[in-house]
């Protein structure tokens, strides 16, 4: 396993952001572990609920390289010997993984069945009967089911967006069309990246992102999936990897979606990825340039905004910073539903793996 440097030096991502420390709750308050690294999205996790002032006491993965390789970006984390050793200690309240994706549920359903809370990388399911028997779990203990979706909880530009939306700056939205391009960089992926069973398809993980963004920002409770299809256009040699999807859904409120994600992004691209999320309302519109404004800026979180005054351009790096995780840790200690309603949480994970479920498949081989 390289370590998280290696991994963001190969493919481009930042998978640990970080934003200014915003403690709620003092040392040895909230105690949080770490267990199964197979995704470097567990170092944001972790570096977001530290900055809110959470202390983390445990890592453990089943190959302890991982472990020592995190436990030397946070060199005050114990590295446990088994992960029976850090769900039986009653100090830790909340247990954050990045498991291989068709894991992740069974790793879930331990962790609540040892009375603590669940934070796990998205996406959280690769199939409907684990997201159902997740639900029996929460209903059964109490505890919670979390998902980092992180591409709107650890973006200051999307945080900023919500916030807009919420001030009334473009009226009730209509439809929200997101793009989540990617870089594929296959020679630094793990082998279980290809494997369709363990990955759940690209609709239900990246697609992930896109389904709770605008579950959250059109202010939805349910919606449905009107249309799905996916494709393996580029990537012949590795023939479980879909390279593209895209998808139609409606939100009962009446607002539509429809958003595409690929493993296309050249190498010319100052970043992973051109992500970028377009917010229309009856007052005005947003547009977010995530990670790069290309040709003009190679640093993300811009937010672009037109409505009823005017036109408006705010670079929001380093200004509004991640509330999610403060707001996590309160919800976990007062058994509250402030930083994201455990219904939105699987209702997001619902509409992806429906996607992908229905999607139609339209590779075709070139000339």
């Amino acid at each position: 396993m390289k370590g998280m440097k290696e991994m963001q030096k190969n493919d481009g991502m930042n998978y640990a952001p970080k934003g200014k420390p915003n403690p709620v709750v003092g040392p040895g308050e909230f105690v949080i572990a770490a267990v199964a690294l197979d995704h470097g999205h567990i170092y944001g996790m972790v570096n977001g609920l530290i900055e809110a002032g959470a202390t983390l006491k445990w890592v453990y993965d089943r190959d302890r390289a991982k472990a020592e390789a995190f436990a030397r970006t946070y060199p005050q984390v114990t590295i446990a010997e088994s992960e029976e050793e850090v769900l039986a200690d009653p100090q830790v309240q909340l247990v954050a993984g990045a498991a291989v994706t068709s894991e992740r549920c069974a790793l879930g359903l331990r962790v609540m069945d040892a009375g603590k809370d669940y934070f796990t990388d998205k996406a959280p399911f690769t199939t409907l009967e684990q997201l159902e028997s997740a639900r029996a779990k929460v209903r059964e203990t109490g505890r919670k089911y979390m998902v980092y979706y992180s591409e709107r909880l650890h973006v200051e530009s999307a945080v900023y967006a919500g916030q807009l939306i919420e001030q009334g700056a473009i009226g009730r939205v209509l439809q929200v069309t997101g793009f989540g391009p990617h870089r594929l960089n296959a020679s630094s992926r793990p082998e279980w990246f290809f494997q369709k069973k363990q990955y759940g398809g690209i609709l239900c993980d990246i697609g992930s992102h896109q389904v709770e963004q605008f579950l959250f920002y059109a202010g939805c409770k349910q919606a449905e999936v009107l249309h799905s299809k996916v494709a393996n256009y580029n990537n012949p040699e590795y023939p479980e990897l879909e390279d593209f999807g895209d998808a139609t859904l409606l939100g009962d409120n009446g607002a539509t979606q429809y958003f595409r994600v690929d493993w296309f992004t050249p190498d010319g691209l100052g970043s992973w990825g051109d992500g970028r999320t377009l917010i229309l309302g009856t007052e005005g519109y947003i547009e977010l340039r995530k990670y790069i404004d290309i040709a003009r800026d190679r640093t993300g979180n811009h937010v672009y905004l037109v409505n009823q005054e005017g036109e408006y351009h705010f670079h929001v790096d380093g200004q509004v910073g991640y509330p999610f995780f403060g707001e996590l840790i309160l919800d976990c200690l007062n058994r509250t539903e402030n930083a994201m309603t455990q219904e939105h949480a699987f209702m997001a994970a619902e509409l992806c793996l429906k996607a992908q479920e229905m999607a139609l498949d339209v590779t075709r081989s070139g000339s």
